[in-house]
């Protein structure tokens, strides 16, 4: 897949605007004498022995575009504040009030790469949870089995000593969370199914998930999982390595 976006990518631009490049870099770093630049023999004879260059631009094309797209979602984040993702109507918010760690994670239940990275928030928050805050924030992208698990997560708040078990369960399956699977976690998990049941057809459940989606666009949130660890945006997977690095980063 990611080859193929790399083609489209390049393909995009256009086999003109490609060559207009491709000239423009050689002839001004040397590479390709002034003198040829107008010869497109030239320029596919030298192509074909220098393939690389055409994943070098497009590595470099992917890397600045990335780079935009982060620092975008930064400056959304910086100017919504942090106060709004720990409103407790659309986050499940645990933890000290004045902790210097802040974490902010959007998730969907059947995301893999949530799931990719609950080893490392699962050891971050056994380690810290009586001194950062944590702000988990339904964020259902994935189809009507996400919406349904988003649903029955949103409505175990309401058996608060529960959620983070429930959460913690559910994002640790391997298979497909369908309503079956996520009643059946629900009850592993210590959780009042019935009630749980009950607490899903509250319309403040609909109200949360609304509320979640209309700050993820606020903040350009296009993708699961979105972490906001002390203030600092992150779209994708992480590890030990990259959470504990960002929670070491106080602002």
């Amino acid at each position: 897949m990611f080859e193929n976006w790399k083609l489209a990518a390049l393909g995009g631009l256009g086999g003109a605007a490609i060559a207009v490049v491709i000239v423009l870099i050689l002839a001004a770093t040397g590479t390709l004498p002034v003198s040829h630049a107008a010869s497109d023999a030239r320029i596919h004879d030298y192509l074909l022995r220098n393939p690389g260059i055409l994943v070098d631009m497009s590595n470099r094309l992917q890397a600045d575009q990335a780079a935009q797209e982060d620092a975008r979602r930064q400056r959304a984040v910086d100017k919504i504040g942090l106060k709004a993702f720990f409103d407790p109507k659309l986050a499940f918010v645990t933890g000290p009030t004045d902790a210097k760690i802040t974490v902010v994670e959007f998730f969907d239940y059947n995301c893999p790469y949530c799931r990719a990275s609950l080893p490392a928030m699962k050891k971050f928050y056994s380690a810290h949870k009586k001194d950062a805050r944590f702000a988990f924030i339904e964020f259902p992208i994935k189809g009507e089995n996400s919406i349904i698990a988003a649903h029955a997560a949103i409505a175990a708040r309401k058996q608060p000593d529960k959620y983070l078990a429930f959460y913690f369960a559910l994002m640790d399956e391997q298979d497909l969370a369908t309503p079956d699977l996520v009643f059946s976690v629900a009850r592993k998990a210590g959780l009042n199914v019935e009630k749980l049941k009950q607490d899903m057809m509250d319309k403040s459940v609909d109200a949360s998930i609304k509320a979640a989606h209309d700050l993820a666009m606020a903040a350009k949130i296009d993708g699961t999982p979105a972490f906001i660890i002390n203030g600092r945006m992150r779209e994708g997977a992480i590890n030990d390595t990259i959470l504990s690095k960002l929670a070491g980063e106080h602002r």
